[in-house]
């Protein structure tokens, strides 16, 4: 599988869980996509900006729902 089309399947799957207004799920999701889109930046796949970009917007995400 590819390491670009892996980060983008777990942040839409942040996405998915958010839509659904599903929190726990959306906050799992969160916690496994943090990590698989760090190791992208490591791996020079993906600017760290746009990794913080993608975090940041996914972590807004997560929080409205807990609000």
């Amino acid at each position: 599988m590819g390491l670009r089309s892996s980060m983008r399947t777990k942040i839409k799957d942040v996405i998915k869980a958010c839509d659904a207004g599903d929190k726990d799920a959306a906050a799992l999701a969160y916690k496994n996509a943090v990590p698989v889109i760090d190791s992208m930046v490591n791996k020079g796949i993906v600017n760290k900006n746009k990794a913080a970009r993608h975090k940041s917007r996914l972590n807004k995400r997560v929080k409205a729902l807990a609000a």
